[in-house]
């Protein structure tokens, strides 16, 4: 965990403390009482002064600590000891709070959570839906992942990642560092995502388009590394690493002339030698700001290296880190699937015929393979037209067999919206004979006027 500044380590426990009075002062007053008034107006003032520097800021539990920020508070604290409980009583894990907030939010989420029960067993009522309060819950399975785990959230969170990865690109910029702080609260946010909701966030990263390319690649990246590295197994810690080191991969472009980095048009021998220089510009950017990963300057030093010794820069690497192989895989996969002024999206069979070419000397053939199980040939959240002529939305990626996916039925033969919605398992019809449904195309979902993520 890190280490706040001297003038931030108040402010954390300021937080904490005037969480917890508010939720106090809820079960002993009515909620227009002046006291429940002024304890609110305080803690909005608190978060107020903490936006100023991050879009969002968390409350959490970690080995029986408050935890603010991914910093420990002291567990003598007056007042903490009745939030911990209060908190783990309910199964909350962590509680985000988004720039914007407002009192009305406020009050209702803190009367929520003093509602909680306290007896283990009991029904509590369901937290409720708030724009700028999330929750990270456990022990409630997967039809209740806590507040703000659903399509819309989703979007927001996404949405939040990309204006971060702005003001990260633009502190590193104008300030040669880019503001960590930023970084870590956004990767964060797609960390717990991704270990709650790893389906729908990574079906979001194929849903924007070029206008932001260079922060939405960013936090594509972040996220479909993310992705394959909790399919591995990593967690925690070193989960969020791999996504500050992914989201970081290309801070070295802040130094590259915009008429080389925007240009539309194919690069000049010359101008690709001024390109190719942000990997080594990026690993001294991070290299020199203060309290980041060493695996985030080795990414963006390694991301272009390919394991034949091909790439760039020219040197020799005996091997390469896990986090960089995961990362160039993102990289490349984004970078071809993503629709640009200059540039066709590619279908995803043939990103995977590039990341697969030269007999698999270039990536790592057992990540690729694993990346094809987490992404499938139809990623999900994709409108597919089936061999039958009716439109379906991909819901889920079958590994063994990756053309073949899970796909909710929306649209008949004719265009028609079908009466009810079906879902199928199309693995299950290979080989079934006349009754084998499979994938044929995929298809735009502006044409149906549908948004597919509002399916899954």
């Amino acid at each position: 965990m890190t280490e706040p500044t001297t003038p931030r380590l108040p402010l954390y426990d300021d937080l904490a403390r005037r969480f917890a009075s508010t939720l106090r002062g809820t079960q002993l007053y009515s909620p227009n009482h002046p006291l429940i008034l002024r304890n609110l107006e305080a803690l909005l003032d608190t978060l107020t002064q903490l936006h100023l520097d991050t879009p969002s800021v968390a409350i959490g539990v970690v080995g029986g600590e408050i935890v603010v920020a991914d910093t420990p508070l002291p567990r003598a604290a007056a007042n903490l000891g009745e939030l911990l409980r209060r908190l783990q009583t309910g199964g909350i894990e962590r509680i985000t709070f988004e720039k914007g907030v407002t009192i009305e939010e406020l009050l209702t989420f803190v009367q929520a959570v003093g509602a909680l029960t306290h007896r283990p067993g009991e029904h509590s009522e369901p937290l409720p839906t708030l724009v700028h309060i999330t929750v990270g819950r456990i022990g409630l399975g997967k039809s209740a992942q806590g507040i703000g785990r659903d399509i819309a959230t989703i979007q927001r969170l996404y949405a939040n990642a990309a204006r971060a990865a702005e003001d990260v690109w633009q502190s590193a910029k104008t300030e040669g560092q880019p503001e960590l702080t930023v970084a870590r609260n956004a990767v964060e946010g797609l960390a717990e995502t991704i270990t709650q909701n790893r389906t729908a966030l990574v079906a979001l990263t194929a849903m924007k388009t070029y206008d932001n390319y260079t922060f939405t690649h960013m936090v594509n990246v972040s996220i479909l590394t993310m992705g394959q590295a909790r399919a591995l197994g990593i967690d925690g810690r070193l989960l969020r690493e791999f996504g500050l080191s992914a989201l970081m991969h290309d801070i070295g472009k802040v130094r590259t002339p915009l008429e080389i980095l925007n240009k539309t048009s194919s690069l000049t021998d010359d101008e690709f030698a001024i390109m190719k220089r942000h990997v080594v510009d990026g690993a001294e950017i991070l290299r020199q700001t203060p309290e980041m990963p060493i695996l985030a300057p080795t990414v963006a030093f390694e991301h272009h290296l390919r394991r034949d010794g091909t790439g760039y820069p020219p040197v020799t690497r005996t091997a390469l880190n896990l986090g960089t192989m995961l990362c160039s895989i993102a990289d490349v996969y984004d970078a071809m699937r993503s629709q640009r002024a200059y540039q066709q999206a590619f279908p995803t069979d043939r990103i995977l015929a590039v990341l697969q070419r030269n007999d698999g000397m270039q990536f790592d053939q057992h990540l690729v393979r694993r990346f094809v199980q987490l992404i499938g040939i139809y990623p999900p959240g994709n409108l597919v037209r089936l061999n039958t002529g009716q439109a379906a939305v991909v819901l889920q990626v079958h590994a063994p067999d990756p053309y073949r996916p899970k796909v909710r039925i929306l649209f008949e033969a004719d265009g028609k919206p079908v009466q009810d919605t079906i879902e199928q398992n199309l693995w299950e019809t290979h080989g079934a004979g006349s009754d084998d449904v499979c994938i044929t195309a995929p298809l735009d979902p502006a044409e149906f006027g549908i948004d597919p993520l509002n399916y899954l």
